[in-house]
């Protein structure tokens, strides 16, 4: 059933080879569900996560933080050219149902923590941790393969939608 779901994936613009095809896993299991993707638009993780939703017929849109859209990787079906920079990261945040942290340096940070103050679903795969001060509590959960995350978000997503 397609609820109109939104999910992000959000992790850096150069990664090696075992986390891009995580990313690219994630992307597809984002289309095989039905939902459009939206990443930042660029290269590493988000051009496999985009690479992979297209392969399996989905929907992409790039939110880019330049002022061109010759910028996003190619598998990019939306491009929205802001010239925002990284500032571009709550709008991607606020723009998704769902996040999904996969890698990342401090531009996924600032994504997770924009996820986290605006109570959005979130879950990780090979990202930060984040705990609070006593160093006790996780903030989001972490996952060791693409389908347990997938699994996760869209749980999430469907008790979300029935109330």
């Amino acid at each position: 059933m397609n609820r109109n779901w939104v999910v992000g994936v959000i992790g850096q613009h150069s990664c090696d080879a075992k986390l891009y095809e995580v990313a690219y896993q994630i992307g597809k299991g984002i289309a095989e569900r039905n939902a459009t993707l939206i990443c930042g638009g660029l290269g590493g993780v988000m051009e496999a996560a985009c690479r992979g939703a297209k392969e399996a017929g989905g929907f992409t849109i790039g939110v880019l933080p330049g002022s061109f859209e010759e910028d996003a990787n190619p598998y990019v079906d939306l491009k929205i050219v802001t010239g925002l920079g990284e500032a571009r990261n709550l709008v991607i945040v606020l723009t998704a149902s769902a996040l999904i942290a996969c890698g990342g340096q401090f531009g996924t940070l600032s994504e997770i923590a924009f996820a986290l103050a605006h109570n959005k679903i979130l879950a990780g795969l090979n990202t930060w941790n984040v705990r609070d001060y006593t160093g006790k509590r996780d903030f989001f959960p972490q996952f060791q393969n693409a389908e347990a995350v997938l699994d996760y978000v869209w749980k999430k997503l469907e008790r979300d939608d029935a109330f």
